[in-house]
């Protein structure tokens, strides 16, 4: 005897629901991480990118795109806050010999004189070397960055300002990025619009509650079928 068939890649039943509210709640989590970080310095909200292969491969199909636009900025009054008014990302050093790109630009001075980022990532100059201050100031007011990068200490021996080195900025590929616009003593918080947020929220929660009582039909439905069948 030969047996023919063929294998279908389309989703029906109860797997095409269970599998559709496991993308809407996918895409639920990208908005709450962004309404989350709203408050962050630096954060950069993500978009959701679907894949035409989604029926097929399910939340596999999700992937993140983050928005490089230019977030909310804020003064602070302190010398060694730093925030880019133009698109770009500071360079660190990880303990680890990694780089890692940020936008937070909460900076700090170690005994060494070496610049640190918040958690303890040097900060590269546009050369790709870490930063390290011929002297340590009397106080941070000492401290001068212009909006290209070029950090200057006060010299109380010559009462001139000195030049130490640029501030690295760069592209997210790592290109150089001319003119960053630093703002000295202002940080820069999230770039998400939480109206925007809530309102992309919506479709998701309505498409996740069709589903589920589209589910919860085809399982009494299957309920119902089994139960006739073991009567019989």
């Amino acid at each position: 005897m030969l047996l023919q068939g063929t294998v279908s890649t389309s989703q029906r039943g109860l797997h095409a629901s269970i599998s559709a509210m496991h993308m809407q709640m996918e895409l639920m989590g990208i908005n709450n991480a962004n309404v989350q970080g709203f408050d962050k310095v630096g954060y950069q909200r993500k978009d959701p990118v679907v894949s035409s292969f989604a029926d097929i491969i399910g939340i596999h199909a999700i992937s993140e795109a983050v928005d490089d636009q230019v977030g909310r900025i804020a003064e602070t009054n302190n010398p060694l806050d730093i925030a880019l008014a133009n698109k770009g990302y500071l360079q660190m050093l990880n303990t680890d010999g990694s780089i890692e790109l940020t936008r937070d630009g909460r900076l700090k001075l170690n005994e060494k004189g070496e610049l640190l980022g918040l958690e303890n990532q040097k900060i590269l100059t546009s050369g790709g070397t870490p930063i390290v201050l011929p002297f340590m100031p009397k106080e941070a007011k000492d401290i001068t960055i212009d909006s290209n990068g070029k950090l200057f200490v006060f010299n109380p021996e010559t009462q001139k300002m000195d030049y130490v080195d640029t501030i690295g900025v760069v592209s997210s590929d790592g290109k150089a990025v001319l003119e960053p616009d630093i703002k000295q003593s202002c940080l820069e918080f999230s770039n998400v619009n939480l109206a925007q947020e809530f309102l992309e929220m919506v479709p998701y929660r309505k498409n996740f509650d069709a589903n589920r009582q589209l589910f919860m039909l085809q399982n009494e439905a299957l309920t119902s079928a089994i139960q006739q069948l073991g009567g019989q």
